[in-house]
């Protein structure tokens, strides 16, 4: 298998999906043809459904330089939608829009998708973040995705940002997490041995008729061979970009300590695939609220707690790639909630879903 390991360490991509919506109803709108424009820096794509747009960042060299291309995207696609009297919106889920009502977007890779997986790929109506992180090295993929895994509790609490899903309160902070793990080859990935062992398991996939390549394998976390990277897709889009971009400076940071641990010799501790599992549902269910099991004790532990432990050993790192700044807004998250805690206290003053949504709107471009 080809790959690009080799020669960008560290850098940086972010991809958001975004609500296409009604600028006076605010509901999902199937208008992605009609969005879809060149961008300066980045790319425009669609997604599944033809309400869902996606822009993604091209590979910076730092958070600094994603950020001014995500600000740039951002303001792009919303002056776009003003212009056809739509907006856009960033969440990971509509907190009212029925999937029954989104039509699949007209590309041959998304119909052979609804062909195979049907109503489990057609309710597929959510919104991710995925952040690219450069890595020189194939072994050295293998060895930080392997070893991301157990931070994918953690990163789900911080981004957290679906707690409603069509019309309803659904008593998770990402009701995004249970919808994609529906789908097949989704969750907490497997551990690889090394790139050989990775190679070899993924072409005995193709081989075998299940996938076409290994873009097909939706992980949390996985190698990128074409990109050179690890992807980080745990997330749920976040509504204030300050946040998707302290996100981005903390997986870039977990990137880095995971490499140079590679590049010294180190070897990772073995953790109990249920209970990585495990911590993910409790996160996913509690955000920053619950508990997650201290691995490798079997301690339960405040969120918050092993979070605050995260960020603060990430310092030195984002210090080193220059990103400290965007940390800032991690620790926003930690004070006053994430997104999930911030929507339902918009929607308990009134009960009015609608107005959780108008806030994400003016959210999203504050």
């Amino acid at each position: 298998m080809e790959h690009r390991f080799q020669g960008h360490a560290y850098t940086l991509g972010i991809e958001e999906e975004l609500m296409i919506l009604d600028a006076q109803s605010l509901e999902l709108v199937n208008a992605i043809e009609r969005m879809l424009e060149s961008a300066p820096q980045g790319d425009i794509k669609p997604e599944l459904m033809e309400s869902v747009l996606e822009i993604s960042t091209e590979p910076c060299a730092d958070v600094a330089e994603a950020a001014e291309q995500l600000r740039a995207l951002r303001r792009q696609v919303a002056s776009t939608a003003a212009a056809q009297e739509l907006a856009i919106g960033s969440a990971g889920t509509h907190p009212f829009a029925m999937w029954e009502d989104q039509r699949i977007v007209a590309r041959p890779r998304y119909r052979d998708l609804i062909s195979a997986l049907r109503f489990v790929a057609r309710q597929e109506l959510i919104f991710g973040m995925h952040v690219h992180v450069g890595v020189d090295g194939p072994d050295k993929a293998i060895h930080v995705a392997n070893g991301m895994r157990v931070h994918i509790p953690v990163l789900l609490g911080l981004s957290a940002n679906s707690p409603f899903w069509r019309a309803a309160t659904t008593g998770m902070a990402s009701t995004r997490m249970p919808i994609f793990r529906a789908f097949p080859r989704v969750g907490i990935p497997p551990t690889y041995e090394d790139w050989e062992d990775y190679e070899r398991r993924i072409e005995f996939m193709i081989n075998a008729g299940v996938i076409a390549d290994y873009t097909y394998l939706w992980h949390d976390v996985r190698p990128h061979p074409m990109f050179g990277t690890v992807e980080v897709r745990v997330m749920d889009s976040q509504t204030h970009i300050e946040h998707a971009l302290g996100m981005a400076a903390l997986v870039q940071a977990l990137v880095r300590e995971l490499a140079i641990h590679f590049d010294d010799g180190k070897r990772l501790s073995p953790f109990p695939h249920e209970m990585l599992d495990e911590n993910k549902w409790l996160a996913a269910r509690h955000g920053l609220e619950g508990e997650l099991v201290d691995l490798p004790s079997s301690d339960r532990v405040p969120t918050r707690a092993l979070a605050r432990r995260l960020i603060d050993r990430m310092r030195e790192h984002c210090t080193d790639l220059g990103s400290i700044s965007e940390l800032e807004a991690v620790e926003d998250l930690l004070a006053r909630g994430n997104g999930a805690h911030r929507q339902v206290v918009v929607y308990e003053a009134n009960y009015d879903m609608r107005e959780v949504m108008s806030e994400i709107v003016a959210a999203t471009l504050a």
